[in-house]
């Protein structure tokens, strides 16, 4: 009889061992693949159980939840929703995260280790601190005026802080509102189908995610490609470049859009905009070189994040002669985001020196105890100070008897370069107008604002006041709100 209850006994044992040995597979072992299993709603109930952190601009939210009395409790609201689409992103309960409720999902969620007070907090207690803040470095006042220089029509803002970094607007059009996409059921489905067939691609993230051709406002690189590799000693003196120039080893000729190009200095070309001396003094500068300098200002980087991922700007690494002649005046196979295009403003304005741009300040908890701080730091040293001085000069000259008299501001200084760049095959469609610039107040120690404009499928001329046409009112607005320090 005691034989038996002790064979039972172990036999009991045993199947203990294995149902221990079996939860602690499950739960250790299997946690990750469980936790990921479609069928598993439980986080994503918990995550949606308390409402997300706020996305503040400028002291205010421009972001909210409502209770929507269903089992994923939380939605994402938005204010203002397509002002600031393309610097919140969404937050949906079907498609999920993109841009800054993406990159900061983890404060915004509370579910970030660094919302805690003692380390490992939450995994021990298993619970979920209220959603955090994310500070973004936007101001309404720059993103308003940026949103309502485009009015609707295709295109982007961008406006940085050349001395820090920071950026005042980001903006894209056309917009939408992407509290349509927070919940579940018919109707979300319903806008997302909406929206990704829509022709215009409003959820197109452009100053960001879509590169174009620059134009000749990629003439402020080649020159900075030309002045610091001692190429051009003095601006005012003539180029010894053709007009018309013939591309290398073809028989193919560029021409220019305005008159006395011919033989033009440096400072002249970049007034008025010719192609022939830039595309010249590009095949001068060479490949090697221009590669070293368009890398100075970000382009060819593939990891570069605000915190959001940014297109690649390009500009190709083999090339022939004639290829890199049209290279250096922003055509061929040369593409930059709009991004892009205000770092190199903002590298000229800034003394040379490119500074990281960046879109959140720092985040917070919910009672607003600071949890993380984006610290400004330089990117690159994208040329040589006193050839940031002579750009400076030449952009001020556009703006004053140039191409982009119309970005002028009185009580600042405003240095600009325009640029268009052509569409289409063969050159066929409407082109793209660029407007690329920078503004101090006067008196000021250092530039308030560095901004890039382009507008898609510009209803001008195909010359570069195209872009003065078009894309440098709305700078100098943007501009203009900058320099009124209102936040």
């Amino acid at each position: 009889m005691i034989r038996c209850i002790r064979r039972a006994a172990a036999f009991c044992l045993v199947l203990l061992v294995a149902l221990l040995v079996n939860a602690a597979r499950v739960q250790v072992f299997q946690a990750d693949a469980l936790d990921a299993n479609p069928a598993n709603r439980r986080l994503a109930i918990a995550r949606y159980h308390q409402p997300r952190g706020a996305i503040m601009v400028g002291g205010e939210s421009v972001t909210g939840s409502k209770d929507s009395g269903q089992q994923l409790r939380y939605e994402r609201t938005y204010k203002h929703g397509p002002l600031y689409a393309a610097v919140t992103g969404y937050a949906s309960q079907t498609y999920g995260t993109t841009l800054v409720e993406n990159a900061e999902d983890p404060v915004l969620s509370g579910t970030s280790p660094l919302l805690s007070v003692f380390p490992l907090w939450n995994d021990i207690t298993g619970r979920r601190h209220s959603g955090g803040r994310a500070v973004t470095t936007i101001r309404a006042s720059v993103q308003r005026a940026a949103y309502d220089g485009l009015g609707g029509r295709k295109g982007a803002v961008v406006a940085l802080e050349p001395s820090t970094g920071r950026i005042l607007a980001l903006v894209s059009s056309p917009s939408y509102d992407p509290g349509v996409l927070s919940g579940t059921g018919r109707s979300v489905t319903s806008a997302w189908q909406r929206l990704t067939s829509d022709a215009d691609q409003p959820m197109l993230n452009r100053a960001i995610r879509q590169t174009y051709p620059p134009g000749s406002a990629f003439k402020i690189v080649t020159a900075a490609a030309a002045l610091d590799a001692g190429l051009v000693t003095d601006v005012e003196a003539p180029t010894d470049t053709p007009d018309p120039y013939v591309l290398p080893h073809t028989s193919t000729m560029l021409p220019n859009e305005p008159s006395g190009c011919g033989n033009a200095s440096l400072a002249y070309a970049v007034t008025v905009s010719c192609n022939t001396v830039m595309a010249g003094l590009g095949v001068k500068v060479g490949l090697p070189g221009m590669l070293d300098a368009v890398r100075k200002f970000g382009f060819n980087d593939t990891s570069l994040r605000i915190p959001s991922g940014v297109a690649k700007s390009n500009f190709d690494t083999e090339m022939s002669s004639d290829q890199l002649a049209l290279s250096s005046i922003g055509q061929f196979d040369t593409t930059a985001t709009p991004l892009q295009m205000a770092m190199v403003s903002a590298a000229v304005a800034n003394g040379g020196e490119l500074k990281y741009p960046y879109l959140v300040d720092h985040t917070t908890t919910a009672s607003g105890a600071t949890v993380s701080t984006t610290g400004q730091r330089t990117y690159q040293r994208a040329m040589y100070p006193a050839t940031a001085m002579q750009l400076q000069q030449m952009m001020i000259d556009v703006v004053s008897n140039g191409t982009g008299t119309v970005a002028a501001i009185p009580g600042a200084t405003v240095g600009g370069k325009t640029g268009t760049a052509q569409n289409g095959v063969g050159n066929i469609g409407s082109p793209y107008a660029w407007f690329i610039s920078w503004a101090r107040a006067d008196g000021a120690d250092r530039p308030a604002v560095a901004v890039a404009v382009v507008v898609e499928d510009a209803s001008a001329k195909r010359g570069d006041i195209s872009g003065g046409g078009d894309a440098a009112p709305i700078a100098k607005a943007v501009m203009e709100a900058a320099l009124a320090g209102t936040p």
